[in-house]
C-alpha cells in the first residue's frame, strides 16, 4: 500500500516531469507509476502540496508547484523547461535582472530558479507576471545573459 507522502512525492515528481492538465491525466500518470488514487484523493494530494494552475504562453493550463523545500534542486532540464515555456523577456541593470512572464506564472520561474542554485544568483522576488533576480556581483549582465540562454531567448 501506497503512503499518502509517497504518493504526494509521486504527484509533485510527475508534475515536474509532464505537462500534467488535468486530475484524470495525472491519476493515469499515478497508475502508471504502479499507484492507484481516486479523484478526490488526487483533489486533496494537489491541495496538500501547493499545486497551482498555471496558463502557458499556448494557452493551456498546467499544474505546478511554486514552492518546494529549499534543499530541493531544479535539474537543468526541468529549469530550461519551466524558463523555456514561461520567460518572455529578460532585462538587466546593475545587479538587477527582471524576468517577464505571462501572467500568474513568475511564481513558478521564481521557484525554479530558487531551487536551481544557478551560479551568480542570489535568490528572486516574484510579482504576477514579472521577478526580479538579485546577482551577486555589480553586473548583472553576466547573469541576464546566462537566463536568456535557460529560457532560449537570443
Amino acid at each position: 500500500m501506497t503512503t499518502k507522502v509517497h504518493r504526494q512525492a509521486t504527484i509533485a515528481r510527475l508534475i515536474g516531469d509532464h505537462e500534467v492538465t488535468s486530475q484524470p491525466q495525472l491519476i493515469e500518470l499515478l497508475a502508471e507509476s504502479g499507484i492507484e488514487a481516486t479523484q478526490a484523493t488526487v483533489s486533496r494530494d494537489l491541495d496538500d502540496i501547493g499545486a497551482v494552475k498555471v496558463r502557458v504562453p499556448s494557452g493551456n493550463t498546467l499544474y505546478a508547484i511554486p514552492e518546494f523545500a529549499p534543499d530541493r534542486l531544479a535539474p537543468v532540464d526541468q529549469l530550461r523547461r519551466v524558463m523555456g515555456e514561461w520567460v518572455a523577456d529578460v532585462a538587466s541593470s546593475r545587479n538587477i535582472v527582471i524576468l517577464r512572464t505571462p501572467p500568474g506564472c513568475a511564481h513558478v520561474v521564481a521557484s525554479a530558479l530558487d531551487r536551481s542554485r544557478v551560479d551568480g544568483l542570489l535568490g528572486t522576488v516574484a510579482g504576477d507576471d514579472t521577478l526580479m533576480c538579485v546577482s551577486e556581483s555589480d553586473d548583472g549582465d553576466a547573469l541576464a545573459e546566462l537566463l536568456k540562454d535557460l529560457a532560449g531567448l537570443d
